[in-house]
């Protein structure tokens, strides 16, 4: 590929160094579709290639959730990972854990501030890379959902290709027409972890917050905004009957998605390009419809150093996470996976230019960014949003109801925070 072999001159042409070779370990995910392990694995081997300081090994580690637990296992067993591509929201729980560093010292040693350092980075994407004031998080691969539908099965059902749903009432209207004996009308991701940040998408468009942006300690469970949200989920399966009843994971969506039985879904950014590679009916991408606003939360994955590092690995670990951060290979990233950069630098570049000019479909997450809010981050993060999940899981097994499943879910909630809350909202003197 182009992007990969001028990456590879550039690193070339840059002067040797005299120390010795440093190893280090690099974990990486691959939460959403597509051949973006197999694509990571040679990336890393063009920077290993093109340069002798350092030498990354690079581990294929599962979902999001799973990266977490085989990094802290590793950093536990004395062997940290000095690069992890890791859930941009999980960031201030490791913090908060003790088990990353922040890289305002690494920043000083170059000569630069957190500030000059996010200057290209888009505003969006800032607070889940910082926590306490510091930078603990280098923004990699970053989403925001999306409105996947048919174009053909729109025209089928005399609906409007070019007018997707902008809200929850048209997104209705639209599937109870596109629903069939053979074809649901709408689907969402209710898997682990996929769930979460769609409800926090449903919960922030129909005018709510989730979670507290500035505190770990607090979800907005229990609230109209979420209790909407949840209702909503529930009615597009059980009196509206456009959405399948159970737990879909995302994988299953797109399928069912790419073999004409859903019209339209909502899906991460992230799988555009397997969509794009795969899908053999004309699609188009659209806003997440609102009920209140406009909202829609920042999805990916940020890169993060583990502590326990020596200073050797620590620097080249900073030196991979920068080349890994930098303008021609997050750009080439995006092009190929159908992320959006969390850079602003690589759409100046001919070849992003050329790239959204064939492919608009790749503008519509850029579009959404100011309406973009953090990610949803707490104190044991992925306990407190499975929380949730399990409620909304029960709703769509029908064996519970909207109402009670926020008020269980909140109460849950509240337990796993306790420990933390204790020790500081109620810490008092």
């Amino acid at each position: 590929m182009r992007w990969i072999k001028s990456l590879a001159v550039a690193v070339a042409l840059a002067p040797t160094a005299t120390w010795a070779q440093t190893k280090i370990d690099f974990f990486f995910p691959v939460p959403v579709d597509g051949k973006l392990s197999r694509e990571m694995t040679r990336l890393v081997k063009v920077y290993n290639d093109s340069q002798k300081e350092v030498a990354v090994t690079a581990a294929y580690t599962g979902s999001y959730d799973d990266t977490k637990l085989k990094a802290q296992a590793a950093a536990k067993a004395g062997k940290p990972p000095a690069v992890v591509l890791m859930s941009a929201n999980f960031v201030l729980d490791l913090k908060l854990a003790g088990d990353i560093v922040s890289l305002e010292p690494l920043l000083k040693a170059d000569g630069t501030t957190k500030a000059k350092f996010l200057d290209d980075f888009w505003p969006a994407v800032h607070a889940n890379a910082i926590v306490d004031g510091d930078l603990y998080a280098i923004p990699f691969q970053n989403s925001t959902p999306l409105l996947y539908y048919n174009k053909d099965h729109f025209k089928e059902a005399g609906l409007d290709p070019e007018k997707p749903p902008q809200t929850w009432a048209e997104l209705v209207d639209a599937a109870k027409k596109l629903t069939r004996s053979d074809r649901m009308g709408f689907g969402l991701p209710e898997g682990y972890d996929y769930m979460g940040w769609i409800m926090e998408a449903l919960s922030m468009s129909n005018g709510g917050r989730y979670f507290n942006e500035e505190y770990g300690g607090e979800v907005y469970y229990d609230t109209p905004s979420m209790l909407g949200a949840a209702q909503f989920v529930e009615d597009l399966v059980f009196k509206h009957k456009v959405m399948a009843q159970g737990v879909v994971e995302g994988p299953a969506l797109s399928t069912t998605f790419l073999a004409g039985k859903v019209s339209m879904m909502l899906l991460s950014t992230g799988s555009l390009s397997f969509v794009r590679d795969n899908m053999k009916q004309p699609f188009g991408v659209a806003f997440v419809p609102r009920n209140v606003r406009n909202a829609v939360p920042i999805g990916g994955g940020s890169l993060v150093m583990f502590k326990g590092l020596s200073e050797e690995q620590k620097a080249a670990g900073w030196k991979f996470a920068k080349w890994l951060s930098s303008t021609e290979t997050l750009g080439g990233w995006s092009r190929f996976t159908g992320y959006f950069s969390p850079r602003k630098s690589p759409y100046d570049t001919a070849e992003m230019k050329d790239f959204m000019a064939k492919n608009p479909e790749a503008k519509v997450a850029l579009d959404q960014l100011p309406y973009a809010k953090p990610w949803f981050a707490t104190y044991q993060t992925v306990a407190v949003r499975k929380a949730l999940e399990d409620e909304i899981q029960a709703v769509l097994n029908g064996k519970k109801k909207a109402p009670q499943a926020v008020k269980d879910a909140q109460k849950n909630a509240d337990a796993l925070m306790k420990p933390y809350v204790d020790q500081t909202a109620l810490k008092l003197p």
